[in-house]
């Protein structure tokens, strides 16, 4: 979380009000990328619960929040859960963030 804040600029309150793993958080992740990268047109944000351990009912092992943003866009968000061990959770995930970075360039 401090490398979410320090480096992406989400904010103290977003990440105690609604957690790392949450729309709003990386919402603001992908903008604050945007922010660094002066000359990316676009970014792809990704936070996630990969396990074993550490899901919940509400959150539960496998769920994976995406954010994109487009310079002079919109910031979007959207969840997947994703089935496997921490491995298979993990590169299904960044196989879909590419994804999202290709839908958002068309």
């Amino acid at each position: 979380n401090s490398m979410k804040q320090s480096v992406l600029g989400v904010q103290a309150d977003t990440l105690q009000q609604f957690g790392a793993v949450s729309a709003e958080t990386v919402r603001e992740m992908a903008s604050g990328a945007l922010g660094i990268a002066q000359d990316a047109t676009h970014s792809v944000s990704i936070s996630g619960i990969a396990g074993p351990g550490g899901g919940s009912v509400e959150k539960p092992v496998g769920l994976v929040w995406f954010g994109t943003a487009v310079r002079g866009g919109d910031v979007r968000a959207e969840a997947r859960i994703f089935k496997g061990d921490r491995t298979a959770v993990r590169s299904q995930a960044a196989l879909y963030a590419l994804a999202l970075v290709a839908q958002r360039l068309d």
